[in-house]
């Protein structure tokens, strides 16, 4: 995951630390901005006060007021502080003090005593510099916050960088173990015990019961299939023997066939799973190899051999390959069956209702039949064709015609509306290629 994506976790463990900043200095500045108003507000009530007490005096004393206070009538007083006045009886004192803002340029606190009978003294304090004084630490507040944000977040990206590299280390092998390498784990770094190692700790526990139990399942394939041979020879000496005439023969020995060929495929799949596969390679060429299989095959399929050259690989492998690939085809899909050799690549499609879209996203899968009602194949045939490819170290890929969608339940008995599926052999390293290209082409 790149540096700079926003959806990275070390993003979001730094915006969320930008949030608690940003909520902190929210609230400590609140918290400032009110004390401070209440202080500037205290000191022009308190300087307001004093000025009314020395008018008093100055009046008292000379019979004229100060310069700097006006002499007015309750009548000429402003409504908020002429009512503020009056209620001053009432609550024990006699100044009366009044905010008088109109932002952004006028903010006065008013002063007021009554003096005589009929004359009031008012006095005007200018608060505009309490207000721009608050206004310059609100500012102060902001850049300061803006400022501490600059380190913080990249800050805490670097610190969130320990916990990316676990988990990036922890997906890696996971992607290996969903890869085969069942060995795979994630093991402990460092001394950290947190809810990572947790995690790391539980994965490869799980892995580990995988592996067993995958191990189990390959032993237990391979022990089956071992075991059933001594039988199994049995049953074809046997149905040898039977009077070629019955009916009854005819039957017994197809069965022991289908018997003989699912045993062997059992055989070849624990072969595959134990890893004691080894590629012969050899200059082939391709398109007369294909055009050879597919003959003895016996079906009604067209080979386009194309501009087929020659490849080096294991010509046992691509035959067993593509003989699987043609029988999956006419047994599950539809007629025509077409094969299509260009270069190094092996295409075989035919035109029913294509791959089901459980095996177009996680591959071939053994003892997958194609019906929950009754099976309609093994699910061994594309196994082992992508065990088999494996080997070679070529690609296999499944698709479906463009003009057409799958609809089946496995790798046998497709029941969807399609128009066709197409299995790719790719016997060179890399992406598979542009569409074959048009070529002579025969019915084998």
């Amino acid at each position: 995951m790149g540096l700079l994506n926003p959806r990275a976790l070390r993003w979001k463990i730094a915006a969320l630390a930008a949030a608690a900043c940003c909520a902190v200095a929210a609230v400590v500045g609140f918290l400032v901005h009110d004390a401070t108003r209440e202080r500037g507000l205290r000191v022009g009530h308190e300087r307001t006060i004093t000025r009314l007490i020395a008018a008093e005096r100055e009046l008292s004393r000379t019979g004229k007021a100060p310069p700097d206070v006006d002499v007015r009538t309750p009548e000429e007083l402003p409504e908020p502080l002429a009512r503020d006045l009056a209620d001053q009886p009432e609550t024990g004192g006699e100044y009366a003090t009044w905010y008088d803002t109109d932002p952004p340029n006028w903010y006065w606190m008013w002063g007021a005593v009554a003096v005589g009978g009929s004359q009031v003294l008012v006095v005007r304090h200018d608060m505009s510099t309490e207000v721009r004084s608050l206004q310059l630490l609100d500012r102060s507040i902001v850049k300061s916050v803006l400022a501490a944000l600059v380190f913080v977040v990249p800050l805490a990206a670097l610190a969130t960088e320990p916990i990316n590299r676990r988990l990036r280390h922890g997906a890696r092998t996971a992607r290996r173990i969903a890869d085969g390498e069942l060995d795979a784990r994630i093991g402990s770094t460092g001394r950290a015990r947190d809810e990572i190692t947790e995690m790391s700790a539980a994965v490869d526990d799980m892995a580990s019961a995988l592996q067993r139990k995958l191990e189990n399942e390959q032993r237990f394939t391979a022990d089956v299939a071992h075991e059933l041979r001594t039988p199994l020879m049995g049953l074809v000496t046997a149905a040898g023997l039977l009077p070629e005439t019955d009916e009854a023969t005819h039957l017994v020995r197809d069965r022991v066939r289908a018997l003989n060929a699912l045993i062997e495929d059992l055989l070849e799949i624990s072969r595959l799973d134990a890893g004691a596969e080894r590629a012969r390679l050899d200059a082939v060429p391709l398109g007369e190899l294909v055009a050879d299989v597919v003959r003895r095959t016996g079906t009604e399929t067209r080979v386009t051999t194309g501009a087929a050259g020659t490849v080096e690989t294991d010509p046992r492998r691509v035959e067993r390959i593509v003989v699987n690939l043609v029988t999956n085809a006419h047994r599950h899909g539809a007629a025509p069956v077409e094969v299509t050799v260009a270069g190094a690549r092996i295409s075989v499609r035919d035109h029913g209702p294509g791959f089901p879209a459980a095996l177009l996203e996680q591959g071939p899968q053994r003892f997958r039949t194609g019906a929950s009602e009754r099976g309609r194949g093994h699910g061994l045939g594309l196994t082992i064709a992508q065990g088999q490819a494996d080997v070679l170290g070529a690609r296999l890929t499944y698709a479906n015609a463009p003009d057409g969608d799958g609809g089946g339940d496995g790798d046998g008995g497709r029941d969807g509306d399609g128009h066709g599926a197409i299995a790719t052999l790719d016997l060179t390293p890399g992406p598979p290629g542009p569409p074959d290209p048009p070529g002579p082409s025969r019915t084998a």
